[in-house]
Formats: structure tokens, C-alpha cells, sequence
């Protein structure tokens, strides 16, 4: 563990081995536990149980579902993406509040997914795909981008050692709201991307970044 600007880095192997985290695994983005709940005002109970938890002593990032809650610790500032030694004290609020409620952790049901995009110019590449995604970077590294919301999949590009003689065969679709849409294209353009087809706007455009990986820009609603 070490301390940096003020925050108690930890590794997951520490928080593993810190007692009262059982229901937690730890994932690329953070410490997530699943509590099984049946139904939905059951979830909802366990979120205010949650939030009632944690007042004053911090926060969490909490995805309510009829089926369960799922939580997720993690510290995102500008400095620092990581876990901290303060999240094994959130961790056992967390689930203490849950076992009070009768909510049972289910480990295996918790993942985080990343999408890889391999590049041979990543600044270029990058650019278009931080733009295009409205994302930020990650602290401390140029090739990573992260949703400043925590809700979408982080972003990874993998520098490539020489040009692929086939056809890119990645393409993200990317919907995002209706009167936003020419503006975010048009942000992605900027940043070096290229328009491939408008044919089927406003519904989606199609854009490709630098190195012709592509994104359908979705804009459900705009043609009524």
C-alpha cells in the first residue's frame, strides 16, 4: 500500500485478504459485490439501506435491477482510477447493510467488460474515439479512455508492430440523444475521423476513425 497526494493506494490482493470483503471481487474497474434481491422495491430498500450506510463516510456507484443490485467502489479523480484503503471500510458497510436486509452476494455474477482497439497511430486513433464517445483519459495513461459517467465500457488501444493486411473488423455503435447527434459527429470528424455514410440519417451515421475501425452513431428518436 502506498500513499499518494492524500490517497491510500491498495492492491486487490490486499483487499482480498482484508476481513468483511468476501462478497467482493475485484475487477479492472474496481471492487464490485451483486445482492440478490427478488424484486425490485426490494432492491430499491437495499439501495436506501446503502446509501443510509454511507452517508458521511463515502459513496459508491450502485445499478438498481429487478433481479438484484449491483455495487461498485472505486476512486475516479483526475490523479488517481483505483482502489483505495478506505473502500475496504465502504465494502463492509455495504454489506452489512445487506445482510440486515436479508440480501444474499452472489461473486460470480459480477464482470466488467473493455474493448480493445489495436492501432499503429494510437494519438490519432485515440483522439477520434474520445471525441466520438464524449470519454476522458484515464489517469496516468495515454492509451486508455473511461465514460466520465461509469456507465459505458472503458476503452483500451493496444499499439499494433505493423499494418494488418486484412479488413478492420471493429465496429461500435454509439447511440446517444437525438439533438446531440450532428454535434458529436461533428466533434469526431474533427478529431480526425471521416464520414462513411450519412445514408441512413438522422436515424445513424457511419464514422471511421484514422486507422478505419468504425462507429454507427445512433439517434433513436429523430425521426419520430
Amino acid at each position: 500500500m502506498t500513499d499518494v497526494q492524500g490517497v491510500a493506494r491498495i492492491r486487490p490482493a490486499a483487499f482480498h485478504a482484508a476481513g468483511g470483503t468476501e462478497d467482493w471481487r475485484v475487477l479492472g474497474e474496481g471492487a464490485c459485490a451483486f445482492f440478490r434481491t427478488g424484486s425490485f422495491g426490494a432492491g430499491a430498500q437495499l439501495v436506501g439501506a446503502i446509501g443510509a450506510a454511507l452517508a458521511g463516510v463515502g459513496a459508491a456507484d450502485v445499478d438498481l435491477r429487478p433481479e438484484g443490485v449491483t455495487v461498485r467502489l472505486i476512486e475516479a479523480g483526475e490523479e488517481y482510477y483505483g482502489l483505495t484503503a478506505h473502500h475496504v471500510e465502504l465494502a463492509r458497510l455495504v454489506s452489512g447493510a445487506a445482510r440486515r436486509l436479508g440480501a444474499v452476494a452472489e461473486p460470480a455474477a459480477v464482470q466488467t467488460v473493455q474493448v480493445t482497439v489495436d492501432a499503429l497511430e494510437l494519438p490519432a486513433v485515440v483522439a477520434f474515439w474520445r471525441a466520438l464517445l464524449g470519454y476522458r483519459d484515464r489517469s496516468g495513461s495515454p492509451e486508455d479512455l473511461l465514460d466520465p459517467a461509469r456507465r459505458g465500457a472503458p476503452f483500451y488501444f493496444q499499439q499494433m508492430d505493423g499494418p494488418r493486411p486484412q479488413r478492420n473488423r471493429v465496429h461500435v455503435d454509439v447511440w446517444v440523444p437525438h439533438d446531440l447527434a450532428e454535434q458529436r459527429i461533428a466533434a469526431a470528424i474533427a478529431a480526425g475521423g471521416r464520414l462513411v455514410t450519412d445514408e441512413h440519417a438522422p436515424n445513424h451515421w457511419v464514422l471511421a476513425d484514422p486507422e478505419g475501425n468504425e462507429a454507427c452513431v445512433g439517434a433513436a428518436g429523430a425521426a419520430g
